[in-house]
């Protein structure tokens, strides 16, 4: 669903949003997009367990967990900090996916940066039998796959299409089936260009380029201006965004727009990945640093 923006901006240039947040409650965004066809092909494979890899509030954590039990898979969750063994009901993203079903294996940060080696899969297999594998962050050949069936028909009307970037799956998605006359933008959560090198193993056309002044220090960082943005543009347009991933984006095309980064007359499509089940995580920490809170709903 596109949902036009209804703010004044100079040489006429127009915002859509469209809103992937709402295709499933719990599956939202670019989730959904990521697992439908990898779940089509663990149950082609006669699998009956999912395990994937994140962090605390991962919204793929969550999404994983849901997306299992209502395929009627078993799901493991490799998640990053051994600490956490013992704090899952005050995390409210490991606590629902626990009272979804999945089955968790906490291990040491540096332990977790070997999730891509053999040898650490290997020892996965011996220790829960077999599974099968899902990224971290749900970024493979299948995942592009679902990602590029975001844009429509409809959106053959758009110049500019922007959208968070995280594991680089979303936007290679859309850099494939974008049309030969669109820009994708992307605008990345976390610090370093190495995103770049990424999204170059999915994407099949150089119409896009990553927007890198917009991560507010980096994955997971927020302040009072983009906190009091989230909050505004939600009353204005009742739309929530999540401050991870799509609120920096919005911010960050509004900021361009007022800079005359785009031409006039530009008709820019912001893509709304969902991610809004970790605002409720990042509001504990905001209380934690007595910093106002994010809302949800109007």
């Amino acid at each position: 669903m596109n949902q036009e923006i209804h703010i004044t901006f100079p040489n006429e240039i127009s915002l859509t949003i469209k809103r992937e947040d709402l295709i499933h409650p719990f599956v939202s965004g670019n989730k959904f997009r990521k697992l439908k066809y990898n779940l089509l092909q663990a149950k082609a494979e006669n699998k009956d367990t999912l395990l994937t890899f994140g962090g605390a509030f991962s919204n793929h954590i969550a999404a994983v967990a849901f997306a299992g039990k209502e395929q009627g898979l078993k799901t493991i969750g490799i998640i990053r900090g051994d600490e956490l063994f013992d704090k899952i009901e005050g995390n409210p993203t490991l606590k629902f996916a626990q009272e979804n079903g999945m089955q968790f294996e906490f291990v040491s940060r540096e332990e977790y940066r070997l999730k891509n080696e053999e040898s650490f899969i290997e020892k996965l297999k011996n220790k829960f039998g077999d599974f099968y594998l899902v990224p971290e962050g749900g970024t493979n050949e299948l995942a592009v796959k679902g990602c590029e069936e975001i844009l429509t028909d409809e959106d053959a009307v758009f110049n500019y299409v922007c959208c968070a970037v995280g594991t680089g799956g979303t936007i290679s998605g859309l850099i494939n089936s974008a049309l030969p006359n669109q820009k994708i933008l992307g605008f990345p959560a976390l610090k370093g260009d190495f995103l770049k090198d990424e999204i170059r193993i999915f994407a099949k056309q150089d119409n896009w380029d990553l927007i890198s002044d917009y991560h507010f220090g980096g994955y997971g960082k927020i302040n009072l201006e983009l906190i009091e943005f989230i909050n505004a543009f939600l009353e204005d347009n009742k739309v929530p965004l999540d401050p991870i991933y799509t609120g920096k984006m919005v911010f960050g095309v509004i900021d361009l727009i007022s800079k005359n980064y785009f031409p006039a007359h530009s008709k820019i499509l912001l893509i709304h990945t969902g991610g809004l089940q970790g605002i409720e995580g990042m509001n504990i920490m905001l209380r934690q640093k007595k910093l106002p809170t994010l809302r949800k709903n109007v």
